[in-house]
């Protein structure tokens, strides 16, 4: 069974997920253009890699195909080094091909809440 606060951390993580996939849904020339959907993807990156930290142990593990300690490194990044530079192709690459994969990861944790067998 997934904690209660398991599960509003999983909750964020999703909204989070639908709020980057939104600001970048007109592509990647116009988050290159645009500071202000930069900074909105920065932000709501940030906010969803410190929703990961707090998960518990216990449902990491049920979870091995995500990286949970790049996911941290990642947030480390974001909050500590912005003014070395965020390379916001890096940034743009996480987006396209690490969001999908943890989205997809955190939805499989969802669905097999109770089921032992994950």
């Amino acid at each position: 069974m997934i904690s209660d606060q398991d599960r509003v951390y999983l909750e964020h993580i999703l909204t989070c997920i639908a709020l980057i996939q939104d600001y970048t849904s007109h592509g990647k020339a116009r988050f290159m253009a645009s500071a202000l959907v930069q900074d909105a993807v920065l932000r709501r990156l940030q906010t969803m890699a410190e929703s990961t930290q707090r998960l518990s142990d216990d449902l990491k593990t049920r979870a091995p195909e995500v990286d949970w300690r790049a996911l941290s490194g990642f947030r480390n990044v974001l909050v500590h080094d912005y003014l070395g530079g965020i390379d916001m192709n890096r940034v743009w690459d996480a987006v396209e091909v690490y969001i999908p994969e943890l989205e997809a990861a955190v939805h499989r944790l969802i669905a097999n809440d109770g089921d032992d067998s994950s």
